[in-house]
């Protein structure tokens, strides 16, 4: 993973139509190749404009940039954090129909939501309260699994939340083939949960 500058645009772990027909392969196109890539060019722009911020990871910009100067604040945070929802999101998804199984992971959300199925209504619920632009996210907060919302490219407090899942709200995501609608949208995307790579960063998690 491309994780300092100068960022670069790395690839789909899938074909652009590997999704289909839950997410469209058009959509694909236009969310990793120009909504991605204008956050990525973005952000190399500024840390070239601020050589002093070149040795710092995406993850340490997004911790670090309340300390920035304040003319840099915003558009740190708006940009590095565009690169790090939309790469989150991204490797969240696989082929629909493949097996992928987290038996750990489901295990524990039936202690944290009753059931998987509970899950899932949740956080469709949590998606759709989304007023505007933004993400819903499942993290692991010092063990404990919780859903929470970010607005915008906002991402969750990640000196202390280690982020598990995403789903990205911003119309730009689903338009093309679901128009505004949505909660039909949220239904395809639980359809291409990789829920193996869930489980992983779970259990990582829960070893540090």
């Amino acid at each position: 993973m491309n994780n300092f500058y100068p960022f670069v645009n790395t690839p789909l772990p899938y074909a652009y139509d590997a999704l289909e027909p839950y997410i469209d392969e058009k959509t694909m196109h236009l969310h990793h190749d120009r909504h991605l890539q204008t956050y990525i060019d973005n952000l190399n722009k500024l840390l070239e404009e601020n050589p002093s911020l070149q040795h710092f990871s995406l993850e340490e910009l997004l911790t670090r940039w309340c300390r920035l100067p304040q003319h840099l604040q915003t558009p740190i945070r708006n940009n590095a954090g565009g690169v790090f929802n939309h790469r989150f999101y991204f490797d969240s998804m696989k082929e629909p129909g493949m097996p992928c199984q987290a038996p750990r992971l489901f295990e524990e959300m039936s202690l944290y939501f009753k059931s998987p199925e509970d899950f899932k209504a949740q956080f469709k619920e949590a998606a759709l309260s989304v007023f505007g632009s933004g993400y819903a996210w499942l993290v692991s907060d010092r063990g404990q699994l919780k859903i929470l919302t970010t607005a915008n490219q906002n991402t969750p407090p990640l000196n202390s939340m280690t982020p598990l899942l995403t789903i990205d709200v911003w119309e730009h995501a689903y338009y093309l083939k679901h128009y505004n609608v949505r909660a039909a949208y949220i239904d395809d995307w639980l359809r291409v949960i990789n829920w193996q790579a869930v489980e992983e960063r779970f259990l990582i998690s829960k070893n540090c």
